[in-house]
């Protein structure tokens, strides 16, 4: 894959990642706040299973944003596109599909 391409593909989705974080982030907070207001009485399970899942969606979030950091880190050291674990390429639609992507399709796959 073309490197400008490469560089453009992991600019755009880690811009997205990031937004995605603070937003997410942003609806944990006012969960717990909707929480530790009074007033209304409110089903306080409901409450916590939003946080909960506010939570794990800005964990799996910032786990993306990590993965594009190693992303254009390869870019930077000349090994994006090849396996983290083999050196093998990883095909460009892959990387297309997955700007992030570390290992080929069978690689992962195989992954335990």
């Amino acid at each position: 894959m073309d490197e400008d391409r490469a560089r453009a593909l992991v600019r755009a989705e880690r811009a997205e990642v990031q937004k995605l974080v603070i937003d997410t982030e942003a609806a944990g907070r006012q969960d717990r706040e909707a929480e530790n207001e009074t007033g209304d009485i409110a089903d306080p399970a409901q409450s916590l299973t939003a946080q909960g899942m506010d939570d794990a969606i800005a964990v799996s979030l910032r786990d993306r944003l990590a993965a594009l950091v190693r992303a254009e880190q390869r870019l930077d050291n000349g090994t994006y596109g090849r396996s983290v674990r083999s050196g093998l390429p990883i095909p460009d639609e892959r990387l297309e599909a997955d700007p992030a992507a570390e290992l080929t399709v069978e690689e992962a796959q195989a992954r335990p």
